[in-house]
């Protein structure tokens, strides 16, 4: 079994699909997987709900049990299943107690999700396994005889709760440090290698929103950079369906210029990163690019680093300088505020004071402790 990259007939659009042992489409996760793609879910998230399945499916097939009549007791053994490393998931060998779980509890949560979603479009066909899944709570207070003053003429709606979870301990995002940064930028051999890091650094996008950026999406006048949500040759993509317009530092346009007079020439392209020495020549810069850059320089630098970590890095700093969390989640892009404050909450008590240094807190009050 596997997940197999499609392209669309009509469109030309990138999607997913689960091939089983006879190499053809299965078809209960095909029909999701199809829907999806028809309601324009973004490729990358219609892949991850492939390979979260493609595991379900595993585990059933390894416990000969039917997907259309499974148990809630089978899905929490498909917890214990997903802990496990894969020759140990085939009973190839043992595994001790102490060891390491195999997937984190956001993988495990995932993959939860997805099996509760897959189940959620197939009892529109008479598939009765999400009722197992997913309880509707009343919303309000769940325990108590108070209730808020008018409640009985508000309209909630019941929550939707999944009725196995795992808990999740939030990791703190990794931040570098300006040294590492400046490293990092230093270790490049080329100005666009630089320069690809130095926008992640300097607005906060995502790699595949850098890779993604043409020459009219940078404003040297004015000094931005606008993420807009479209189609890229190199499958690169930008989260959300909205767009947005960051300020930048006269530096990086500066480095951006140099760019294009010392290393992009003449050449005839819309996108900003393209290969320049490797052929395709001109072609958009992928993901897999990337990330072979990334390996040299964690060789050249000693920094074990992700690209990710110029955004976190990003949203920190200004976090650290006192900017405020809207004007940071519409920095970034978040959907929502929450997520902004869900991600960097892991600023530490010496932040803290300082903001409180910075507006006089400590200085100048009018009581005397």
């Amino acid at each position: 079994m596997r997940v197999q990259r499609v392209l669309m007939q009509d469109s030309g659009a990138e999607s997913w699909t689960v091939l089983g042992e006879d190499l053809n489409p299965v078809g209960p996760v095909e029909q999701f997987l199809a829907y999806l793609a028809a309601i324009e879910r973004s490729p990358n998230t219609i892949k991850a709900y492939a390979h979260d399945l493609k595991d379900w499916l595993l585990y059933l097939t390894g416990g000969g049990w039917d997907w259309r009549t499974v148990t809630v007791e089978q899905l929490a053994g498909f917890i214990s299943w997903l802990r496990l490393p894969p020759a140990a998931r085939a009973g190839e060998v043992a595994v001790l107690p102490s060891a390491e779980a195999y997937c984190a509890p956001s993988s495990v949560q995932r993959k939860l999700s997805a099996v509760t979603a897959f189940y959620e479009f197939h009892a529109r066909h008479g598939v009765e396994v999400a009722g197992l899944l997913v309880q509707l709570r009343p919303a309000g207070r769940p325990q108590g005889s108070y209730r808020p003053f008018l409640q009985h003429v508000a309209k909630q709606r019941p929550q939707r709760r999944r009725t196995i979870t795992v808990k999740n301990m939030r990791r703190k995002p990794r931040v570098l440090t300006a040294e590492q940064a400046q490293a990092i930028l230093d270790g490049c051999e080329h100005l666009r290698d630089r320069l690809l890091f130095a926008v992640m650094l300097d607005t906060g996008v995502r790699i595949g929103e850098a890779l993604g950026l043409r020459h009219s999406d940078l404003e040297v006048a004015e000094r931005t950079v606008t993420v807009r949500p479209r189609a890229n040759d190199n499958r690169a993509r930008a989260k959300g369906e909205r767009s947005r317009t960051i300020p930048t530092s006269p530096g990086l346009m500066r480095l951006y210029a140099d760019y294009l007079n010392r290393e992009y020439g003449s050449l005839d392209s819309d996108y900003v990163f393209v290969n320049l020495w490797a052929e395709p020549f001109g072609r958009p810069w992928t993901y897999r690019a990337v990330y072979d850059l990334v390996q040299r320089l964690r060789v050249r630098t000693g920094s074990d680093f992700e690209p990710h970590q110029f955004r976190h890095t990003y949203a920190t700093w200004l976090l650290r300088r006192g900017a405020g969390i809207e004007a940071v989640k519409e920095l970034l892009g978040h959907r929502s505020i929450s997520t902004t404050i869900d991600t960097y909450s892991h600023l530490t008590v010496e932040d803290a004071r300082r903001t409180l240094q910075d507006a006089g807190w400590f200085t100048g009050r009018e009581v005397r402790l």
